[in-house]
């Protein structure tokens, strides 16, 4: 019988030399690469539609003698560059921005704003880091295409559209990503983190929530807000609902599990003297554990329906719930978790190496880019991201952090740029072949 060997994907220390030639192409780029962070930080793109963006990977990547499928899930974009026999390893960045208004003050900072489909008009900067995300990719790709006389495998990079509303990894996938890639042997992914710049962190096992994005659509009888006797007034349903809704986790989950349900949104009506004939809570759920989220779905809906028959409902009038988008918790391999710290932090440094962070309740879609290939080794880096001053004066207040993700004064401090670069292309170079001179 035929044996078919597996490729090592174990990470492996770097060599001085190599190090010294990565830090030399990334620094040589550097400004090059900080214009494409401002660029693409000017000019964001909400998601799926993230033309701009992947027009700029896809052009930045050929020219590097990448084999580039775009339009993989409406702007998703991959490309292949084969370099001998090896390991196949994969690395994605995310492209999508957010509808937030920038109040950074930078000179490069956004004043984007985007007309949605319903006719609103929303502002849209980057305020997550994917502009980063994207930056980094490219400058890893510049680095190990110019080394590519040192290793040997196969890279397949992405360009993930609709990462915020967790969207964009299932509808590549849905969309044939696999039909354009070969199977990867091992997975990697990175993020930016309001913690100090030259901070990388690799921990093993979940790291981040499971997520549902959930509509809940109330129908109503409207009329006249004078005679509100005459209506059924789904706006009063849905605040009924959004108060009874914060009792879910505090009375129906075990406390010693994470769940998280949040309002973000409630549309209703035009006019003050209207009662309109719908209203639309937007909420979204965080979870560890299957029977959490069954338990707090089957809450949303029970408490939605007995909200609209205590006002007067039929039950051919019940609420409605539309499930958008969701994803599964992020759960690193821990023995790659594992190696990729001590590969990368015997590059970096030990005490900038974080390994044992607790799990967040934020959310991501990336480990659904696996597709059909749920066992294959994953792991996420988060890379810090704050001018370390400005880090150190906020713990200084008691603050964990100078910023969140998604707040107007997400700030990635210049300095992350080639930092992040370097760190993507020691991740890369530790999973991949290496030929030594």
């Amino acid at each position: 019988m035929d044996v078919v060997s597996t490729p090592d994907t174990s990470p492996r220390p770097l060599s001085a030399e190599l190090i010294a030639d990565v830090d030399r192409i990334v620094d040589a780029g550097a400004e090059r690469l900080i214009e494409t962070f401002k660029d693409i930080h000017r000019n964001p793109e909400l998601a799926f539609g993230e033309v701009r963006t992947a027009r700029l990977i896809e052009l930045g990547l050929q020219n590097l003698g990448f084999g580039i499928t775009t339009g993989i899930g409406r702007t998703g974009v991959a490309a292949v560059f084969h370099n001998g026999p090896g390991p196949v390893v994969m690395y994605r960045a995310d492209m999508d921005a957010n509808a937030v208004e920038e109040e950074t003050g930078l000179d490069y900072a956004s004043t984007v704003r985007v007309a949605l489909d319903d006719g609103s008009e929303v502002p849209v900067a980057h305020m997550c880091g994917h502009d980063a995300h994207v930056t980094w990719m490219l400058g890893m790709a510049d680095v190990l295409v110019s080394l590519k006389d040192r290793w040997s495998g196969t890279l397949v990079l992405i360009g993930q559209p609709a990462e915020e509303p967790i969207t964009g990894a299932k509808a590549m996938v849905d969309d044939g990503l696999y039909n354009f890639i070969p199977k990867p042997d091992v997975f990697i992914g990175m993020h930016t983190a309001p913690g100090p710049v030259g901070t990388v962190v690799s921990s093993p096992g979940p790291r981040m929530a499971g997520t549902d994005q959930i509509d809940i659509v109330f129908h109503g009888v409207g009329g006249h807000g004078s005679m509100p006797q005459k209506t059924r007034d789904p706006v009063l349903m849905a605040a009924m609902a959004v108060v009874q809704f914060q009792t879910i986790v505090s009375r129906l989950v075990d406390p010693e599990q994470t769940a998280v349900l949040t309002v973000g949104a409630v549309h209703a009506g035009t006019d003050n003297n209207v009662i309109p004939a719908h209203a639309v809570v937007k909420a979204n759920l965080r979870w560890y554990t299957p029977e959490v989220r069954e338990t707090m779905l089957e809450a949303v809906r029970s408490v939605s329906e007995g909200v609209a028959r205590t006002y007067g409902m039929p039950d051919d009038r019940m609420p409605e719930i539309i499930m958008k988008g969701g994803s599964s918790p992020l759960v690193n391999d821990p023995e790659l978790a594992a190696r990729m710290a001590a590969s990368i932090g015997a590059v970096i440094g030990a005490d900038r190496m974080l390994t044992d962070l607790p799990p967040a309740t934020a959310s991501e879609d990336v480990q659904l880019l696996k597709g059909p290939h749920p066992d294959m080794p994953f792991n996420y880096l988060l890379v810090g991201i704050a001018d370390e001053q400005v880090y150190a004066a906020a713990r200084a207040r008691g603050e964990d952090a100078p910023f969140t993700p998604h707040n107007p004064n997400y700030v990635v401090d210049l300095a992350a740029i080639p930092y992040g670069a370097k760190v993507a292309s020691y991740a890369m170079l530790g999973l991949l072949d290496r030929r030594e001179r």
